[in-house]
């Protein structure tokens, strides 16, 4: 990529890097345009390795002028977020910490765990780092709180027997289904609820010891009693939040610990004093950064998309982030009011500043050992084939192919991918083959090929005007393919690339039974991979990985296949209706176990169906 000419501005902005295809791969920010981007031009060999890497490439640089810094770090992470560059820093694990939930956009709100992603309608509280947490806090609650957890098919069921489940009956539901509460009562303790879940609990045990004592004063002993044991639950669920501050303090409290590749954050949520949640997550460090940058990016992870329980009065940090007034401007005007982003220098707030990144140093250390190979060891890993096999540039993206079938039935076949020398899940892709009749392993290996390749070929020319704003799902190149399965699937790998003008442009090598004989084009005999070295280590973790992932699709498609055949062919039972008898039943064992009323009266089939089913599945 040549220097641009002169006319990069010194505002500030954000710049972005595009590569030969015009998909964005890594997107900036900074006060100064020009001194920017003029500083990835330098010698390629003064360049941190992974900016090198990126530079190499990279084909044009554009860039966005803006009126300040804080428009800059809004615009960068603005553009992060919708292209996802390869090279800017990423998530690197998938985990989703659970959350408290309630419902409030339902008639009678229901309390429930919760992962995944977030709508509207809904409160969360948390997030907490084990579900057994969230169960025993909520047992605890619902003592106070009697609302609904009850999924809505439940409910509705209740609601149609007239009948309330056993909850309501040990007091920890209300009944709403049966109508043993009001709208207006219900909505006391769905609200109590919440207010208590967002830390706000003073008032509310104010409020009940008063209610316990009047009820007393009144020889109502059994209100009096039922106040006592529900403020015994409530002080349960005080004691297993810590206190760490002054009632008034509300503050996220974040802990990094990092390597040269990795960071892993934490972050306490305080409120009132208590915490009352943390979350954590592991960032890929594909970029070079400072600390200060860092704490940049974290802080965009953490805040730019709304978070659960807002935004707080101070934002612990262990060092300022690079845009630290921009940070605190943006922030605050989120807010409405005063955001502090600081490092604690004594006291309690350090104290806690510590605890929070020993936490975070605990899980790099688990993070570590889930990893198949450090830093060092994949670096040699991928040097060492780029040497044994002979290719032209380092193997950052590798993609490895399998099938998997029964006898020729539910033939199936999958594509796993290793950027950087880690498995990236995100990435993974499996194929239904559908052209093949019988058991053909190169037939379906050429499908899969064909279909994978010609995806890539057909973006890849389309002219830059036609491509969507985000990138297709096989819209990058690997650096290599590996197919499993010797000489015979290499061959179909040779023939596909061929047949689609890619034989110069993707390199491929097929791996033999014998793990350590690697087979590639032009050459009757196999590369031998040295034993016990980085390199045969990570084309196991690959081809094992494709194993796993072509066969647990395999058994998906096939479980799924004889769970529903049983079904087959009952009169008035189409697939609609035979999706809702999974779902209501979850499996044929239980299915089998019912009655033909209960299958009537719990899926809602007409009684001749439900008989019809009930039949068929005793036949003897």
């Amino acid at each position: 990529m040549q220097r641009p000419d002169g006319n990069i501005p010194v505002t500030p902005g954000s710049y972005q890097f595009r590569d030969a295809q015009g998909r964005v791969i890594y997107v900036g920010k900074a006060i100064n345009l020009r001194s920017r981007v003029s500083s990835y031009f330098a010698d390629p060999a003064t360049l941190h390795p992974r900016t090198a890497s990126m530079m190499s490439f990279a084909d044009k640089v554009e860039w966005i002028e803006v009126r300040n810094e804080v428009e800059a770090l809004l615009l960068e992470y603005a553009l992060i977020k919708e292209h996802k560059p390869r090279f800017n820093i990423r998530l690197q694990d998938d985990k989703s910490f659970p959350f408290m939930a309630v419902t409030t956009d339902e008639e009678w709100p229901r309390a429930m765990m919760f992962r995944g992603k977030r709508r509207k309608g809904v409160r969360y509280f948390g997030p907490y780092v084990h579900p057994g947490a969230i169960r025993d806090t909520l047992e605890l609650l619902l003592r106070t709180f009697p609302v609904r957890t009850c999924a809505a098919s439940k409910f509705k069921q209740h609601e149609r027997l007239g009948r309330p489940c056993l909850l309501f009956h040990i007091e920890k539901c209300s009944g709403p289904c049966v109508g043993e509460i009001s709208a207006v009562d219900y909505k006391v303790h769905v609200d109590g609820l919440m207010k208590f879940l967002d830390g706000d609990n003073t008032e509310i045990v104010a409020t009940m010891e008063k209610q316990m004592i009047a009820a007393s004063e009144a020889t109502d002993f059994e209100r009096a009693a039922k106040i006592r044991d529900r403020l015994t639950a409530i002080h349960q669920v005080l004691e297993k939040q810590q206190m760490v501050g002054v009632q008034e303090d509300d503050m996220d409290v974040i802990g990094i610990a990092q390597d040269e590749i990795t960071a892993a954050v934490q972050i306490f949520f305080v409120r009132k004093g208590r915490v009352i949640g943390r979350n954590g997550f592991v960032l890929d460090k594909v970029e070079d950064v400072s600390p200060e940058l860092l704490v940049d990016r974290i802080l965009e992870n953490i805040y730019g998309d709304e978070p659960a329980l807002g935004i707080p009065k101070q934002v612990l940090v262990p060092v300022l982030p690079e845009s630290h007034g921009a940070v605190e401007k943006w922030l605050s005007d989120v807010r409405t009011t005063q955001v502090s982003v600081r490092v604690p220098m004594r006291g309690d707030k350090r104290e806690l500043q510590e605890t929070v990144t020993i936490n975070a140093s605990r899980e790099l250390a688990r993070h570590r050992l889930k990893r198949s190979a450090d830093q060092h060891s994949r670096t040699m890993a991928l040097n060492d084939l780029q040497q044994l096999l002979k290719l032209p540039h380092f193997p950052l993206r590798i993609e490895c192919y399998d099938m998997a079938h029964l006898h020729g039935t539910d033939y199936v076949g999958s594509m796993v991918v290793l950027e950087d020398g880690l498995p990236a899940k995100t990435e993974y892709r499996r194929f239904k083959i559908k052209d093949v009749p019988g058991n053909d392993d190169y037939a379906a290996m050429r499908e899969v090929l064909m279909r994978r390749l010609s995806a890539y070929k057909k973006e890849r020319d389309l002219p830059i005007s036609e491509r969507g704003s985000k990138p297709g799902k096989f819209a990058y190149p690997p650096q290599l393919i590996l197919v499993d399965g010797g000489k015979g699937q290499l061959g179909v790998a040779i023939d596909v690339m061929k047949e689609l003008g890619l034989e110069n442009e993707i390199p491929v090598a097929s791996l033999a039974k014998r793990l350590e004989e690697v087979f590639v084009p032009n050459s009757s005999m196999p590369i031998d991979v040295p034993r016990g070295s980085e390199a045969l280590f990570m084309l196991q973790v690959i081809r094992d990985e494709a194993h796993r992932f072509a066969n647990t699709f395999h058994r998906q498609l096939r479980g799924k296949r004889m769970k529903v055949s049983g079904l087959d062919g009952i009169a008035g039972l189409g697939a609609a209706r035979k999706e809702k008898l999974m779902q209501v039943f979850g499996s044929m064992k239980s299915l089998r176990e019912a009655s033909a009323d209960e299958i009537h009266t719990q899926s809602g089939l007409p009684q001749v169906v439900s008989q019809a089913v009930f039949d068929a599945l005793h036949l003897s």
